[in-house]
């Protein structure tokens, strides 16, 4: 099966893709382009699937970095390839040509940057934690520090869980409301005492604080869509024993 890459408009000038799971060789519940180690998937299937990606995004798989994300605002300069031993942290950046950053997520939001005219691009992996941490401010930050602007720079917010799968409970709300009150808005009516949480639109009021050049989401809910999309809550209510990642890349 044919990979399938969703892409954005506003990052037409920059080489990127938001992989679904079609076209991986993974199977069973990992059906798909699985591209996670941190699952308990066949590694050899993986780095198949994560070859495939590579190839898709014109590097060798060496070029494809990745990290050992944990849902922090650590954000890592890549100027070369990682080698086997992924480093801890949650986004990367770089200007190092023919680079490829790739991000994983099952739910959580994969946030793809780039400022063309400085030749800097960024991936952040941006669930609740990370969000509210400071991960897509902190990757601005350092696209700064290579020489990007972030009035010329373009966020694009991938597949990711939306409100209307996402209920929390008040303990959940609570520290963003501790965060700031405004995030009231973050938040819709559920059953009793859940509520429903809008990550995307959070994502991009955050980057928007940031006053980054412009930022989107391409609307795509990972937990609705089973055929295209892994996730993790999903798996949770249909009591799997695992899920897939799905990876989001921006090369240089």
């Amino acid at each position: 099966m044919t990979l399938e890459i969703l892409t954005a408009d506003s990052l037409a000038d920059q080489r990127h893709g938001f992989f679904t799971r079609k076209g991986g060789a993974s199977s069973g519940i990992f059906q798909g382009l699985n591209c996670g180690f941190g699952s308990t998937d066949q590694t050899e299937a993986v780095t198949l699937n994560r070859t495939r990606v590579a190839q898709a995004m014109g590097v060798d798989l060496a070029q494809l970095a990745s990290v050992h994300q944990y849902h922090s605002p650590v954000v890592l300069t890549v100027t070369g390839p990682l080698g086997p031993d992924r480093p801890k942290a949650d986004a990367m950046v770089s200007n190092t040509p023919d680079t490829a950053l790739g991000i994983l997520t099952a739910d959580c939001a994969p946030v793809l940057f780039a400022d063309v005219e400085a030749g800097v691009v960024g991936a952040a992996h941006a669930g609740w934690q990370g969000a509210l941490g400071g991960v897509l401010e902190a990757t601005l930050d350092a696209m700064e520090v290579l020489g990007a602007k972030r009035a010329n720079t373009t966020a694009v917010i991938g597949p990711c869980i939306s409100q209307s799968a996402y209920e929390v409970g008040p303990e959940f709300m609570d520290s963003f409301m501790d965060d700031d009150p405004d995030n009231s808005r973050f938040f819709a009516g559920g059953v009793g005492d859940r509520v429903q949480f809008d990550l995307p639109s959070y994502g991009l009021h955050r980057l928007r604080r940031a006053n980054v050049g412009s930022a989107e989401w391409i609307r795509h809910c990972t937990y609705s869509d089973a055929a295209r999309f892994y996730s993790y809550r999903r798996c949770v209510h249909n009591k799997e024993a695992d899920y897939g990642r799905l990876i989001s890349v921006i090369r240089t």
